[in-house]
């Protein structure tokens, strides 16, 4: 997949917007925290600092004048963002301003922006670089909004969800664009929808439709001349699949992710405890990552043969390393020099195998711990409808009530079992659940996780003469039973809905009364007569059918953007991974966040809670640009007089005491010599920059203005 990483398709973007402001001359670079993050994220610092960049600066952060250099201020549209900007052009912080920011900018800041007579004579170029969202892995994006969750689901949250999905829409065009991809619109309509918020994909389908056609419409050069298939965007949400976020999944990624204590923030470190005997240190946080080899190339690996590999990879990796093997033979002096010059690529892979094969076992001893083995076994038949035989399976209810009886089955692995059975079973009685929880011996408060997917489309409850099937129908149907293959594991038969939904689009076969199109004249009708020949090209340019003489494998492959809304998990992302593999596409998966078993148990949980404990970002107070940015610069000290000439000790200290004697003195003529406290002169700018907000609508008066000169 070279060449098509998003990670390496931001970076590029990034760093070829900022060579664009190069006219031979040093610049700093201006940042916000957000900017900030995104750049962190794909760019190392060097490579920005060889872009004549003299060095990197934080707008929210004091910062020296420095009216000889030009700024490239690289900024999220924000309105306390935009505060921090125009304070810089208002004190002439920096000679000229090259203007770039994240993604579009609202249109009341435009216009604010827009009328400043500051902004006018100082901002040399402005654009937007459509680059808001976290590229994780090069087929893996995330806007890191956890609370987009109950945003979406939280019944509470309904007035805000309007403007949630808006916000959503503008960062999925932002990831159209900057795969230069103009794709047709597919999304998840459920066929018999139950909950609320059955209509959310529609409606977020519909704003990304209109975002994408008004963007096309004011820049002709999207999308630009290629000669791929063009793309697809098929939007879904979390109720697509409520079985994935709940399985014990048994691929590495997933199963770290599950079992371990890894830390998650901007990057993600595990800390391998240190073990009885050995001499070297190991407590510490260490890096897992896109640098890491090992890792990409075994993350998606079932754990039955990840420690064979990895053993395998290790033993390569020593052999590639002979100078460091144990030898009896003398060392010479270019032995200690090969040694020496390969002593830090050897150490980072020492490092990174010696993290992966504890991270393994670490795992590994949770799942004997756990009794997982005899967990997966129950859930697969419940997730899938067929025993590890294919066949119809016998006494569940029994297997389910045994292991929830069981002391060495922890308590959060009965509640996701207990969910799976409801599921499975597409809701139960009431007593029964009653009685499913008794046996599980479960605190109260887990029984409103249970009630609460009735907002994700699940049936918790049924009646005594409920006419419907006992067994939940399946939304795309259960696979035909067949026996499994030999490298199958009985613990990892269940397959994630979205990967079905793959093979069905590239297949020509997924059903469009379950993920309409947009525009189902034009796109189904393109999406029938053969997608893989259809280009975003115009016909004019492309290249005849009958001409094309390379093989399918070596034509540019199709890209498909994946939108899950309310969270991915990491089942979902190997599936597509593994179909851009096994169907030649290029398959991206893209979603608020990253879903692990807990987090997900907790986010359902918390759909019952009084809505002020969840700490929505839009029930915060507002950010605020900092004060200091408002500060009038004190009147720097006279220079020393250059023809002082040097005195004795004991006159010096004399005249130091004059000095302090005279400065509590009073001033002549009741002048005062007092300044303006910096918290004061704050204050009065801010009470300027309300001002300004609040005469916006109303005619021009003669009255001093904080932003704008005087009309």
């Amino acid at each position: 997949m070279a060449g098509t990483s998003a990670i390496g398709i931001q970076q590029s973007i990034i760093l070829e917007t900022i060579r664009g402001t190069d006219l031979g001359e040093w610049k700093v670079l201006i940042l916000d925290g957000g900017s900030r993050k995104l750049i962190d994220g794909v760019v190392g610092e060097d490579d920005i600092l060889e872009l004549n960049i003299t060095n990197i600066e934080q707008i929210e952060e004091r910062r020296p004048m420095n009216k000889e250099m030009d700024a490239v201020y690289l900024l999220s549209p924000l309105p306390h963002i935009l505060d921090c900007l125009m304070a810089d052009l208002e004190r002439r912080r920096y000679r000229r301003t090259f203007l770039v920011w994240t993604s579009l900018l609202p249109l009341d800041l435009q216009n604010r922006l827009d009328r400043s007579s500051m902004a006018k004579q100082q901002i040399v170029s402005a654009s937007v670089l459509n680059v808001d969202y976290y590229p994780r892995e090069s087929h893996l994006i995330t806007l890191r909004d956890p609370w987009s969750f109950p945003t979406l689901f939280h019944p509470a949250c309904n007035h805000l969800v309007r403007h949630h999905m808006e916000e959503l829409a503008q960062k999925i065009v932002s990831i159209c664009v900057s795969l230069g991809e103009y794709p047709t619109i597919r999304y998840y309509h459920p066929r018999k929808p139950s909950h609320e918020a059955s209509i959310l994909c529609s409606h977020l389908a519909r704003f990304v439709q209109t975002q994408l056609d008004q963007y096309a419409k004011y820049n002709t050069d999207f999308p630009p001349v290629s000669s791929r298939p063009r793309g697809l965007l098929i939007i879904a949400d979390r109720s697509l699949d409520l079985f994935a976020p709940l399985l014990h999944e048994f691929t590495y990624q997933a199963m770290v992710h599950d079992l371990l204590p890894l830390t998650e923030g901007d990057k993600l470190y595990y800390r391998p405890a240190a073990r009885q005997g050995e001499k070297t240190e190991r407590d510490k946080d260490q890096e897992i990552g896109e640098k890491d080899s090992i890792w990409v190339k075994f993350r998606h690996l079932h754990m039955k043969d990840l420690l064979d590999e990895l053993v395998k990879d290790f033993n390569a990796f020593k052999a590639q390393n002979p100078q460091f093997a144990d030898s009896e033979n003398q060392a010479t002096i270019n032995s200690i020099k090969d040694m020496l010059a390969g002593l830090p690529k050897f150490q980072q892979g020492k490092e990174a195998y010696s993290l992966h094969l504890s991270m393994t076992q670490d795992a590994m001893n949770i799942f004997q711990e756990r009794r997982l083995a005899d967990i997966a076994s129950v859930e697969q038949s419940l997730a899938t409808g067929l025993d590890e035989d294919y066949k119809k399976p016998k006494n569940l209810a029994d297997q389910v009530v045994r292991l929830l009886d069981d002391d060495a089955i922890q308590f959060p692995d009965r509640l996701r079992l207990i969910v799976q059975y409801l599921l499975y079973r597409d809701g139960l009685l009431t007593t029964d659940i009653q009685k499913l929880l008794a046996h599980a011996r479960l605190p109260a408060q887990d029984s409103e996780v249970i009630y609460n997917l009735e907002h994700l489309g699940a049936h918790v409850t049924r009646a005594l003469k409920d006419s419907r099937p006992v067994v939940a129908q399946y939304p795309f149907g259960k696979r035909e039973a067949q026996a499994p293959s030999s490298n199958e594991s009985g613990l990892s038969r269940f397959e994630p809905a979205l990967k079905v939904v793959l093979e069905e689009h590239c297949r020509g076969a997924l059903d469009e009364t379950i993920f309409p199109f947009t525009k189902p004249h034009l796109d189904a009708a393109e999406a029938l007569t053969g997608q893989e020949n259809v280009s975003q090209a115009s016909l004019r340019s492309a290249k005849p059918t009958w001409a094309r003489t390379r093989p399918s494998t070596l034509e540019p492959r199709q890209r498909i953007l994946v939108f899950m809304a309310g969270g991915a998990t990491y089942s979902e992302s190997r599936a597509c991974y593994e179909v851009s593999q096994s169907l030649n596409k290029d398959i991206y998966l893209a979603t608020t966040h990253m879903l692990t078993p807990s987090l997900y148990l907790r986010q359902v949980g918390d759909l019952s809670v009084d809505r002020r404990r969840l700490d929505l970002p839009a029930d915060r107070p507002k950010p605020r640009a900092p004060d200091h940015l408002f500060e009038k610069d004190m009147p720097a000290p006279p220079p020393p007089a250059s023809s002082h000439k040097p005195q004795p000790p004991v006159e010096s200290m004399q005249q130091m005491r004059m000095r302090d004697d005279s400065a509590h003195q009073k001033p002549v003529n009741g002048t005062s010599h007092h300044q303006p406290s910096p918290s004061q002169s704050a204050s009065s700018a801010r009470g300027n920059l309300l001002k300004d907000r609040d005469k916006e609508g109303e005619k021009k008066k003669k009255k001093h203005n904080f932003f704008s000169s005087k009309k």
